[in-house]
């Protein structure tokens, strides 16, 4: 497939999921999001998979799907040992890297090399064992994405020896708010120095929380596209605001990040306000870079299935009771009541006895009650209790909940 065929397939599967409302004003916010999601949004993926992994419990003979993201996820399911995890993603960006980690995984020799790449990511050295190392060993269209360049002109590849963790649009969005805070005299990274839950709260409420009251944040977050840096397309900003304004739905789900969890055992807020891991020990990296897990992530790796593809058509052709396990991100904040129904239908279709749904949400509710038919959502248990717990649990922390779903 050409370099152009390959960029008329991704634009129009990402129209398809995320363009509902062609012609309107909403229309034109979701084509201007679609525009930036087609190159690289999320060089870390924002969902806990700690949590992920407690409420999926994930068994051996498992054959677990997963939107990609960044992959840090569907490597870290790895940990459990499942069958199979196929990690499904219409981001073209998202699927080279997730095929970068799974390569670097099979073909570096010690965790020291693999945790220099991916944890650090801003080491000159980098580009060497990719070269010499891992390039050989990419599919030809994961190559040409890495050997390519960015729309400054710069080769993909060079992000890994100044720093990938601040490059996409998520990197690119922190930035600007760490550039935007010291405009006003507010220090997002003296966060860092925090010893104690204590300090945190106290720094958070002198350096951090004073932002979200400035005029231009609350004139910023009142506007859709500002946000597209989060990923957050129009029709998930709605939800997320609800009746109220978003720098106020911010300030707490920023606040939460910040100071619900131990900074040493959260690498989510880490990046946010010191904008590197700190070191590669459990918490402060996502379980796949971890020391420990170098051991097992080669061999577990070959499982590990990376797929361009809409999800819905991805079950579409898997049989009938074939999969165990199903994470869908928060995807379904962006769906159609049409495109929920036909994914329900799909997962019920492939669902294996003692299957689980997990998902995330903007807001604090499941949306499926009422937007999915009855003969679909009836076959299957929501459990409230876990998946409460598992919120609060959860140290990404920027979603209003996550949501866990049983076959019956």
């Amino acid at each position: 497939m050409s370099v152009h065929a390959g960029s008329v397939k991704q634009s129009t599967i990402l129209n398809d999921a995320i363009l509902p409302n062609r012609g309107s004003k909403a229309g034109l916010l979701e084509r201007a999001f679609a525009l930036m999601f087609r190159g690289l949004v999320y060089p870390q993926i924002w969902e806990d998979p700690v949590a992920d992994m407690e409420a999926l419990a994930i068994g051996p003979d498992h054959h677990v799907v997963t939107i990609a993201s960044g992959g840090c996820n569907a490597l870290s399911y790895l940990g459990a040992d499942p069958a199979k995890v196929t990690a499904v993603d219409l981001n073209a960006a998202h699927i080279a890297l997730n095929r970068l980690k799974s390569v670097a995984a099979q073909r570096l020799d010690n965790h020291a090399d693999f945790f220099r790449f991916f944890g650090q990511a801003n080491h000159k050295d980098n580009l060497a064992v990719y070269r010499e190392r891992l390039r050989p060993h990419l599919d030809a269209a994961s190559r040409k994405y890495w050997d390519g360049r960015d729309h400054f002109g710069r080769r993909r590849i060079n992000g890994f020896a100044t720093g990938f963790y601040r490059k996409g649009v998520l990197g690119n969005f922190i930035g600007l708010v760490h550039m935007l805070a010291r405009l006003g005299g507010v220090k997002p990274a003296l966060l860092m120095t925090a010893r104690t839950r204590e300090e945190q709260i106290a720094l958070f409420d002198r350096h951090i929380g004073p932002l979200f009251r400035t005029g231009l944040m609350r004139f910023l977050c009142s506007n859709p596209m500002a946000l597209f840096g989060l990923g957050i397309p129009p029709a998930q900003y709605r939800a997320l605001a609800g009746d109220r304004h978003m720098a106020d739905v911010l300030y707490e789900r920023t606040r939460k990040l910040a100071c619900d969890f131990a900074i040493a055992d959260n690498y989510f807020a880490q990046q946010a306000f010191g904008r590197a891991y700190q070191s590669a020990e459990p918490g402060s990296v996502p379980p796949y870079l971890e020391a420990a897990s170098f051991a097992w992530l080669g061999e577990r790796s070959q499982r590990l299935d990376i797929r361009q593809q809409n999800f819905i058509d991805f079950l579409a052709g898997q049989d009938a009771g074939s999969l165990d396990r199903y994470i869908l991100l928060d995807a379904q904040d962006w769906m159609t009541d049409q495109q929920l129904n036909r994914l329900w239908g799909e997962i019920g279709r492939t669902a294996r006895p003692g299957a689980r749904v997990l998902f995330r949400t903007a807001a604090e509710e499941t949306l499926l009650p009422g937007r999915v038919a009855d003969e679909l959502l009836s076959a299957w248990d929501y459990d409230t209790d876990l998946s409460q717990a598992l919120t609060r649990r959860d140290r990404s922390a920027i979603y209003g909940a996550m949501h866990l779903y049983r076959l019956r």
